[in-house]
């Protein structure tokens, strides 16, 4: 299994704005789903506003509720962790590999059971 942690602890994001280490970038906590965080990679700011790249935290027993992006296409890679996706009534497990494509305005939501799930959430057009 993908050790998110190591992984991210030696990982250098490199962009046509600089070079960062993502060690260093905070976690900073989702403004509306409680156990849920993020590290922005990667933001419009690097990427004219094209894509954005978000590493995704959900905390066991926690969940993104039900939200849609009304302007951008995502992805989600999981990382680590197990869960799901439910999705146009569809529901998706979650675990290491699993990649899904949410479509731009498509109602979706993320639940983390077992374990602290780690995905990499992409958006284009950025989302941040």
């Amino acid at each position: 299994m993908l050790q998110t942690k190591s992984v991210f602890q030696e990982a250098t994001i490199v962009t046509p704005t600089g070079e960062r280490l993502a060690a260093r970038l905070e976690w900073v906590q989702h403004p509306v789903f409680s156990g849920v965080w993020m590290k922005h990679l990667v933001t419009g700011k690097d990427t004219g506003g094209l894509l954005s790249c978000h590493l995704v935290r959900v905390e066991d027993g926690c969940e993104i509720g039900m939200h849609t992006h009304e302007a951008s296409l995502e992805l989600h890679e999981v990382l680590s962790g197990t869960g799901n996706c439910l999705m146009d009534g569809r529901d998706t497990p979650y675990q290491p590999g699993v990649c899904l494509v949410i479509p731009v305005g498509e109602r979706h939501a993320v639940a983390a059971k077992g374990s602290d799930l780690h995905l990499m959430a992409k958006f284009s057009p950025a989302l941040l």
